[in-house]
């Protein structure tokens, strides 16, 4: 077995998907000046969510709406404790996170009647689109094609998302509002519309996030399926300082440690130590990202 090749890269793909979304969804909000620090929760609040709606309703596209409708609530609930309670955003996102664990644990013994994880053979994950004339390409076609509907739309969200920050009204006056959210009121900008409509669109992107967990990459969901990655997202949306294009080149890095940390297992490592590698690197990025994560707080502080 070779430790690189095309295989690699098309395994890195379909890990760096759920974390792109998150980490989309976390720039939106940064960008409104609002830490969500809730993304953990709200992308396990999708996965659990879409193996439900798929379980009752046997069709993906509804399973998948399923899974961002109920990361969208959370949203909200984390929007109406920071924004109009004026709760604090790290304590009110730790919290979700732990609303989120303890909800899908109960649920998943109170609907499926079963402890740690739920897997049925009979139902249908995601499907795998074949892109006609590139799937011919010899390593080309391994690496772009043959993904799961999320995985194309991760990417394209991503330069969605690049065009409306830095090409449209609506994009600037959201860079307004966490710039400096007092200006951007007094210029008659509907700030707490804004920040509001942010963190909808980022629990939206989570449940897609958790969608592609539990349906694209494997057709199950276990207690704590999300294993730190919406922690890794919000790393990846700090070392890419909320920019799409340095997200998604810190997200296709994060990628790429999780996908050979389980090629690795395949050389006789120990699965303990491979496991490690995406979380060695979050610790290191959190190392040297420090002096920066505490002027992006304090920032944010002298704008409210």
């Amino acid at each position: 077995m070779e430790l690189l090749d095309w295989s690699l890269v098309s395994s890195t793909i379909r890990m760096v998907t759920p974390i792109l979304l998150a980490a989309l969804g976390g720039a939106l909000c940064s960008r409104v000046g609002i830490f969500n620090v809730g993304l953990e929760g709200m992308v396990l609040a999708g996965a659990f969510s879409a193996i439900v709606g798929n379980h009752f309703t046997g069709n993906l596209f509804l399973a998948i709406l399923i899974a961002a409708l109920t990361s969208v609530l959370f949203a909200l609930l984390f929007a109406y404790m920071t924004i109009k309670l004026k709760a604090n955003e790290i304590v009110v996102g730790v919290a979700i996170n732990f609303l989120a664990l303890g909800l899908t644990t109960f649920a998943l013994r109170a609907i499926f009647g079963v402890k740690g994880a739920f897997y049925d053979k009979d139902m249908a994950g995601l499907p795998k689109w074949d892109i006609p004339v590139i799937k011919d390409i010899p390593g080309v076609g391994e690496v772009f094609s043959g993904h799961s509907p999320l995985v194309y739309f991760a990417f394209l969200a991503a330069i969605a998302l690049y065009v409306f920050f830095y090409k449209t009204v609506t994009g600037f006056r959201v860079l307004a509002v966490g710039s400096n959210p007092v200006a951007a009121r007094s210029l008659g900008l509907k700030v707490t519309g804004l920040q509001v409509l942010a963190i909808v669109i980022c629990g939206a992107l989570c449940g897609l996030a958790g969608a592609q967990l539990s349906l694209g990459q494997v057709t199950m969901f276990s207690e704590g399926m999300t294993a730190g990655r919406g922690f890794i997202a919000l790393v990846a949306m700090m070392m890419g300082q909320s920019h799409p294009v340095g997200i998604l080149a810190s997200s296709f890095l994060f990628g790429l440690m999780d996908a050979l940390s389980i090629r690795l297992q395949g050389f006789s490592l120990p699965t303990q130590f491979t496991s490690m590698l995406p979380y060695l690197l979050t610790v290191a990025a959190m190392f040297f990202l420090k002096e920066r994560m505490q002027a992006a707080s304090n920032n944010q502080q002298s704008t409210r």
